[in-house]
């Protein structure tokens, strides 16, 4: 089944696909999750809890249990410091934020929420995590991000990120997934809870400065002088996210010539153009989705964009237009670790499995070890926390990085900052990232890539993240001849919940989404289009057979 693009994507949406904003509220409230339902029950996936009110998969008893599931799980492991919360603009955000801090309050945790009720970026809570715990060794703070991503605008999302700043991994997340749903089951009769307006006036809920803690400290990761001096004129649009008040403050704080091209904030996401199949999603690595800013390319020398919760960054350079995640990541590594001299020259490089095999070619170069590892953004928070790791990134424009002392910034996915190192890459080295590409696929080949989705029931998820080698029996892949089938990641052995086929100039891998309902398949080519297409035939035959 491939991937069917839509008569809509990338115009305007129409108001005949905006969500009904105050019915979705409605439904938050109003409407009870069915625990007997597995698509009603709290289940964490890749980035936490997703899911609709519509759908009843993401409604106030879901919220209500997982944050008082987060408050036994702290007190159990003797987490006593603050924990920090931030929300992006998603219209189910603002409900599941006070539906929070009603449990952290009664449950007597020190919160501490933004100043002035701000929008806060992902980056910026797992920044305020590491800096408060730096030096610390109790009273460790940790803390939730309200945020679906770039999921459509009704969708709601919650995620729980412990002492390492980072995505809280599999260990964590299934308890508290299991202790929430028995708390659904008991109809919440085991939830502390107080009344929203007394829980703000609580002595433990605190206000926080997120935005100015983290701007001032971007001196630390990006090299202002060498941008500022080379007067790069840049563009960034938003989409609307929670970082839409952090730009302005950057500009004005390092002088820089940054234009916002939108400050609008609109729980419809009405400005945006439609992606691929029909739906509004706030995703900067889409072409559908990015029409705005790819439309405004010749006006600046760079220009980015980040999605609702900024933890992804999406790149549009004059010379290419919007750039491949892919693409881009493979130019920041070879960046990165040409010019941070102060990093470790043993600090490895992460990717994800299905992320391209050029980062690999450029990593060989530059005589660095690679850390491969499956889909997920918590693989890679304890290797940029103790410095192992200079740079961890997803196919997905997901990425954060060592500070340029080689101390760690963030374990979480940072859009913000990678947005930002195209125009110190630009004004350094005189070539957009696009240009640099180029030059990249000269030296090292050019890969092919593609990714195709459909449509997915839990149970084809199920078998799918099940697929062993066993169960290839090709012995050729497109003409090649196959070297490996993996169901563990090389850099860490973890499980890569699908699989990934690999032959000398090509190679597929299949997986369920972690956040969707939906499977993925990946296939890349260092040969030719043509040949890309018999990865992606001979990948899509592979998993009907498994999912039969």
């Amino acid at each position: 089944m491939s991937q069917q693009i839509s008569p809509l994507a990338g115009k305007p949406a129409p108001k005949s696909i905006l969500v009904d904003v105050p019915a979705l509220l409605a439904a938050y409230s109003e409407l009870t999750p069915d625990p007997s339902e597995p698509a009603q029950r709290v289940a964490f996936g890749t980035s936490g809890h997703r899911g609709s009110s519509f759908t009843r998969s993401f409604n106030a008893a879901h919220i209500l249990a997982i944050s008082q599931a987060i408050c036994e799980y702290r007190k159990g492991q003797g987490i006593d410091g603050p924990l920090f919360i931030g929300a992006d603009t998603h219209a189910l955000s603002g409900p599941a934020f006070e539906n929070a801090l009603e449990v952290l309050a009664a449950n007597g945790v020190e919160t501490m929420i933004s100043r002035g009720g701000e929008f806060t970026p992902t980056p910026a809570v797992s920044h305020a995590i590491l800096v408060y715990n730096r030096g610390r060794v109790g009273g460790l703070a940790d803390g939730i991000v309200i945020t679906p991503s770039h999921n459509p605008p009704d969708n709601g999302g919650f995620k729980y990120n412990p002492t390492n700043g980072g995505p809280a991994d599999t260990d964590i997340t299934k308890w508290v997934e299991n202790r929430a749903n028995a708390l659904i089951e008991g109809g919440l009769e085991d939830v502390r809870r107080m009344p929203f307006a007394q829980a703000r006036k609580a002595s433990t809920t605190r206000e926080h400065d997120y935005l100015h803690s983290y701007v001032a400290d971007l001196a630390s990761i990006i090299d202002f002088d060498v941008i500022r001096s080379a007067g790069v004129h840049m563009g960034v649009d938003p989409l609307g996210g929670a970082g839409v008040h952090y730009w302005a403050p950057i500009a004005e704080r390092y002088k820089l010539d940054l234009t916002v091209v939108s400050e609008v904030v609109d729980p419809q996401f009405a400005f945006m153009s439609v992606d691929w199949d029909g739906k509004i999603r706030m995703d900067p690595s889409s072409r559908y989705a990015m029409q705005r800013l790819i439309g405004l390319k010749d006006k600046y020398d760079i220009a980015f964009a980040c999605d609702t919760d900024h933890d992804r960054h999406g790149v549009v350079t004059r010379s290419s237009g919007l750039m491949e995640p892919n693409h881009y990541l493979s130019v920041l590594v070879d960046y990165l670790y040409r010019h941070r001299p102060q990093w470790s020259a043993k600090a490895a490089v992460g990717k994800t499995l299905v992320s391209t095999a050029l980062i690999d070619r450029v990593v060989k170069r530059l005589e660095r070890r690679l850390y491969e590892v499956p889909v997920g953004f918590k693989w890679f928070s304890a290797g940029l926390f103790d410095g192992s790791l200079g740079f961890g990134c997803e196919e997905s424009a997901g990425a954060s990085l060592l500070r340029r002392d080689g101390t760690v910034w963030t374990t979480d996915k940072d859009g913000l900052v990678p947005a930002l190192l195209s125009a110190e890459i630009t004004a350094r080295l005189g070539k957009d990232p696009g240009e640099l590409y180029d030059q990249l696929t000269r030296e090292l080949g050019t890969p092919y890539s593609d990714r195709v989705e459909a449509a997915a029931t839990p149970e084809q998820k199920a078998k799918l993240a099940k697929l062993s080698p066993a169960q290839v029996t090709d012995k050729q892949l497109a003409g090649e001849k196959i070297e490996q089938v993996l169901d563990k990641a090389p850099g860490n052995d973890a499980p890569l919940g699908g699989i990934k086929v690999v032959a000398a100039s090509g190679w597929f891998a299949a997986r369920p989404s972690g956040t969707e309902a939906i499977y993925k398949i990946y296939a890349e080519s260092f040969k030719n289009k043509s040949h890309l297409q018999s990865l992606l035939k001979e990948a899509q035959t592979i998993v009907d057979a498994a999912l039969a």
